[in-house]
């Protein structure tokens, strides 16, 4: 790739023909809003340095999160576009190695749904722009209909949280389905914490681990609050009583297993929220909305598929999400995006910025 100097040089001109900005990325980035918001598979192959003064700073080991940066430092107002095309770098057993990528994220567009379906247009044109000869597959999967699932189906918030962590990795969520099914096992605490826990007495309980945590000579200002230690306590204290049944099981795995093209999967949705009676209107109004603008983009909705438990490991990801892959090559990834409606606002945006982008592996071309 560091020779190929054609590749660079086309995408240079996909944003020129397109009118798109290329921003100038830093190499070395602040290493904390990667380390809080990547997600575990991304964090582990992060490269860590420091700056003089002490500051933990990284290499970048991706696009998205220094163009949020970027974005929110310039002060510019939305809607705005950025593109970029350089390396990103990611620990492998080898050391530290470079990976090109180019990709366009777009901050601030008022219809969502047309926005989606203008960046999935975008990877997929310039996509075939510089690599014309590729057989390629779509794919695309949405976190929202997963989580209002969850939440329809009434599931404890600390069990929807914990499955939501889980989804895109399709083996151990189903692993942790299957344990929830469990009878689950008692939790051992001492006497006091206990009884306290069990009848949900939260100022009590808090006040007896802040004493606790005083004695032991532990801050209860450092780490974890004794209000955090309390409300985790009491949520365990009280799933430990619970499991999932078996209706709700069924339902889960039903909803995972929908693999389908995208001009069939809204009707297989709704036949699916209807028969376990779920509230899914508004999530799949949305679906619908997306898979219109797909359509008026000129992308052919019978070669994207619709996989239910396609989810992209970035925890940054909130709703649509879409890969393309190198059909002679399965499961090669050329192509990861989608959008991350929270992310700009975590990063220090005053207010929330609707943002959806992708990245191209320029390597893998």
């Amino acid at each position: 790739m560091r020779g190929d100097k054609s590749l660079v040089d086309a995408v240079s001109n996909y944003f020129t023909q397109n009118n798109l900005t290329v921003v100038d990325i830093a190499i070395l980035q602040p290493a904390d809003p990667f380390l809080d918001m990547v997600g575990e598979n991304l964090r582990r192959l992060i490269f860590m340095t420091q700056s003089e003064n002490g500051d933990k700073l990284c290499l970048r080991p991706e696009f998205t999160i220094p163009v949020c940066l970027h974005h929110i430092a310039s002060g510019n107002t939305t809607p705005k576009n950025y593109a970029y095309v350089g390396e990103i770098f990611r620990q492998t057993s080898t050391g530290v190695t470079g990976f090109y990528q180019a990709g366009i994220e777009e901050f601030g567009a008022e219809n969502q749904a047309k926005a989606d379906a203008l960046s999935l247009s975008h990877a997929i044109s310039m996509l075939r722009y510089i690599a014309p000869e590729k057989n390629i597959k779509l794919l695309i999967g949405d976190h929202a209909i997963f989580a209002d699932v969850l939440s329809a189906l009434a599931l404890p918030q600390g069990w929807q949280k914990k499955i939501l962590r889980y989804f895109g990795n399709n083996k151990q969520l189903r692993l942790l389905l299957s344990d929830l099914a469990k009878p689950a096992e008692m939790i051992l605490l001492p006497p006091p914490i206990s009884q306290l826990a069990a009848c949900g007495n939260k100022t009590a309980l808090i006040q007896f681990i802040e004493q606790d945590m005083l004695e032991a000579d532990i801050s209860p200002k450092t780490g974890r609050t004794p209000k955090d230690i309390a409300d985790r306590l009491i949520e365990k204290q009280r799933l430990a009583h619970r499991q999932l049944g078996k209706p709700v099981l069924k339902a889960l795995n039903e909803f995972l297993s929908i693999n389908i093209s995208l001009d069939k999967a809204e009707h297989t949705l709704r036949k699916f929220a209807c028969r376990y009676k779920l509230a899914l209107e508004n999530v799949l109004s949305r679906f619908t909305a997306r898979a219109e603008a797909l359509d008026q983009q000129g992308i052919n909705l019978s070669e994207l598929r619709y996989n239910a438990a396609f989810g992209r490991s970035l925890d940054y990801y909130t709703n649509f999400v879409y890969e393309i892959h190198d059909d002679k090559r399965e499961p090669t990834i050329l192509v990861g995006g989608g959008r991350y409606d929270r992310l700009l606002t975590m990063l220090g945006a005053c207010s929330p910025i609707p943002a959806v982008g992708f990245s191209i592996w320029l390597d893998r071309l």
